[in-house]
């Protein structure tokens, strides 16, 4: 089985378990200038990346955003479709690559009758979303407060009390 084919079948296991993804392929930004961005998004929640890419200077913030836009419009389909409930709030960005796409070979005239070449990269953007389970927080109590600060009071009445006997 190639490599390919592999990452096809992981991905719609990956789909099968509740995952939504969103792919845009040859996107016409070079994969460094995108992983720049795409680096700042990976991991947070999709309204703080959302946030971040709309107020970013970055072309390539723009090109991100429908990508990540698309990916959520999948998780709502695909939780409509199933008949259960999502909560894009809950969502996050769980897997955020860029890979490095065909690149566009153009010609530039130089020097002396020659032609030097010019590489146009493009990239693949991927993007994987999850939803985040809730934590149920434990009550606090005030009992482990109290009896630190009587260990920390305790202590410092026994430096003070060791300095005065060797005075």
């Amino acid at each position: 089985m190639s490599e390919r084919s592999r990452i096809r079948a992981a991905r719609h296991a990956a789909e099968k378990k509740g995952v939504s993804s969103a792919i845009q392929r040859t996107t016409r930004q070079s994969p460094y200038k995108m992983r720049l961005v795409i680096d700042q998004i990976r991991g947070k929640d999709v309204n703080e990346a959302l946030g971040l890419l709309k107020f970013s200077k970055k072309h390539a913030a723009k090109q991100i955003e429908k990508v990540l836009n698309s990916a959520v419009a999948n998780a709502e389909f695909k939780s409509r479709e199933t008949s259960e409930s999502v909560d894009v709030d809950m969502l996050y960005i769980k897997h955020a690559i860029v890979n490095e796409g065909p690149a566009l070979r153009r010609f530039m005239p130089a020097a002396q009758g020659r032609a030097t070449p010019i590489r146009k990269r493009t990239s693949h953007v991927e993007i994987i979303l999850d939803a985040r389970e809730e934590k149920v927080r434990a009550p606090r109590s005030t009992r482990p407060a109290e009896s630190s600060t009587k260990q920390a009071s305790s202590a410092t009445k026994k430096a003070s009390s060791t300095k005065g006997s060797k005075a």
